[in-house]
């Protein structure tokens, strides 16, 4: 698959009726909007069996990141495997082969699930996201900014965390599907793209709702606040450029790239 889209679930099996995220930033958000008009995914079996995916929700960050989520029209059988497909749309973007990198044999795969139970785990009540910091990280591309929390709760099981950031100086709110990175959930967004923004002086506060693959949700955390994470950080670099790239006004960007897109994205 495209290098700028990412599938959810991460692991390779998957119950009767999972959902099924594909997410997508800078170009690769050009695959997530055509699920809004004529092209449709769907899973297909070996034997070539065709199960359409329906569109249950579609998700839009701050900073050129999108999500359209899906569950199967009908379950899935017991011990299938399936992969994953899109119709072609006339004059559009489209992909003759979709894979994603796997780790273990260090090589692209096309990208399929086995179906291995009926249902998925249920999470244990008691998932505790300790929050840890904000941090921002510059580098000549641009500003990786995040606050950054500590979940606690011992599952080996796939997790997802619908990430609800309440902005306090525009009463806004936006959400995002959020997995956690090498143990750890980080809210805010990459050097390229990203779920949310921070102003430099804002205020914000988030709240998490853990689920499983099959969206069975536990019960949504408190609201945890925090300041922007650019509030006491310093741009060694010094340059308007390195600032989030929805924040760059130049007419030079405006007219060559789009507003959340960096040079080497």
């Amino acid at each position: 698959m495209h290098r700028r889209n990412i599938l959810l679930p991460k692991k390779n099996t998957i119950s009767q009726s999972p959902l099924i995220i594909v997410e997508g930033y800078s170009f690769g958000q050009i695959i997530i909007y055509s699920f809004q008009y004529d092209r449709i995914p769907f899973l297909e079996s070996e034997n070539g069996e065709m199960v359409e995916l329906v569109l249950k929700e579609f998700l839009e960050g701050q900073r050129g990141l999108t999500q359209a989520v899906f569950r199967p029209s009908k379950k899935l059988k017991l011990r299938k495997k399936y992969f994953l497909k899109f119709t072609e749309i006339q004059g559009g973007f489209n992909l003759s082969n979709l894979t994603r990198y796997n780790t273990e044999i260090g090589e692209n795969e096309r990208v399929a699930w086995e179906v291995t139970q009926r249902e998925s785990d249920i999470l244990k009540s008691g998932i505790n996201l300790e929050f840890e910091k904000t941090n921002v990280e510059y580098s000549a591309e641009g500003p990786e900014a995040n606050a950054i929390f500590q979940p606690h709760h011992g599952s080996e099981s796939e997790i997802w965390y619908r990430a609800e950031v309440y902005d306090e100086q525009s009463k806004s709110s936006n959400i995002i599907i959020l997995t956690e990175w090498q143990g750890k959930l980080q809210v805010g967004h990459g050097i390229c793209a990203g779920a949310f923004k921070f102003n430099k002086d804002g205020n914000y506060k988030v709240r998490f709702t853990p689920m499983n693959i099959d969206a069975k949700e536990l019960t949504t955390t408190e609201w945890t606040s925090f300041e922007s994470p650019y509030k006491n950080a310093v741009n060694p670099f010094g340059l308007d450029i390195l600032k989030p790239a929805s924040d760059v006004k130049h007419p030079i960007f405006d007219a060559l790239f789009p507003s959340y897109l960096y040079l080497n994205c």
